[in-house]
């Protein structure tokens, strides 16, 4: 079934967890919610607990196709450890590799804000002081257009990947990247349909340049295979997407399946408005004017 247009935000409700250091009393809890389709994760406790928990937590969140993410830090303590925040400051690679998705970080600590800003990761954060200016600083970005297309683990579902891509793309005045875009998807869906066997959700989305590729299975990863690392199924696989695309990894989901995305270069052909006049040897003018001849009296007296 095909859809399209930005689908709606169901969000995974993620279960409250707590853990602490062996022998010492910390701990630490995290609970997310949905605010206009932004998800809002909330952890109380040691940053130094939380941070590492709080990044894969991202991620799954970042796996659901929200509005935004925003962490609220506002019940974390001890904000200013250096080398937490600097993990902290590492989400950022999100929004870099990521594009369209932004991610905010509400921490009412402005040393954190300030190590945040500077760090040249951190810079792809929003960085705010209230969670209220973080989602609406969220909300005020550009809403990503996303095309979907639900897919059958068939062998005929590589070729109907790349049909949807082309259609989209040439809609999109992508036509440039459309043949590596079309290789991109075609091996990422035969590789989901040949490891996993689930149903498969592909989708297109394209933001300043970057055009995105995700494809969603339910299927696990597969042994000795690191969510958080662009290692695919199969060094081939690895070394075709790799060639082609500027970045690309995997996204761990709620339901322990996986989103495995890779992101193009896509900058927008503009197309010719130009109204085809041509010089004598045929060849098309790049600029074309019209010249307003002078009057002849002679002619205009008759």
């Amino acid at each position: 079934m095909l859809q399209t247009g930005d689908a709606p935000y169901d969000p995974a409700e993620l279960p409250a967890r707590s853990a602490g250091r062996p022998g010492m009393g910390r701990q630490w809890q995290a609970r997310t919610r949905a605010i206009r389709q932004v998800v809002v994760l909330e952890v109380a406790g040691v940053l130094s607990d939380v941070v590492e928990d709080l990044d894969r937590a991202i991620q799954l969140a970042l796996a659901e196709g929200p509005r935004g993410v925003v962490c609220d830090l506002s019940a974390v303590l001890d904000g200013t450890e250096p080398g937490a925040v600097e993990i902290l400051a590492t989400a950022g690679r999100h929004v870099r590799d990521w594009p369209g998705i932004p991610v905010g970080v509400a921490c009412p600590d402005p040393q954190v804000r300030e190590a945040l800003n500077a760090h040249p990761l951190g810079r792809h954060l929003i960085v705010t002081e209230s969670t209220f200016s973080a989602v609406s600083a969220v909300l005020s970005t550009p809403v990503l257009v996303v095309e979907r297309l639900q897919l059958a683990a068939h062998p005929t579902a590589p070729s109907a990947s790349r049909n949807f891509v082309s259609h989209i793309l040439r809609d999109w005045q992508l036509d440039r990247v459309m043949p590596f875009a079309s290789v991109v998807v075609s091996r990422l869906v035969a590789s989901s349909s040949l490891n996993a066997g689930t149903a498969i959700e592909l989708s297109v989305a394209w933001n300043a340049g970057a055009l995105r590729l995700t494809v969603a299975d339910h299927g696990p990863a597969l042994p000795g295979q690191r969510l958080s690392d662009p290692d695919l199924q199969g060094r081939g696989l690895t070394v075709a997407v790799a060639g082609l695309s500027r970045t690309f990894g995997v996204l761990p989901t709620a339901d322990d399946g996986k989103v495995v995305w890779a992101v193009l270069e896509a900058p927008r052909q503009h197309r010719s408005t130009s109204n085809g006049i041509r010089n004598a040897n045929g060849e098309p003018l790049k600029s074309a004017s019209i010249i307003k001849l002078p009057r002849n009296p002679a002619i205009s007296s008759r």
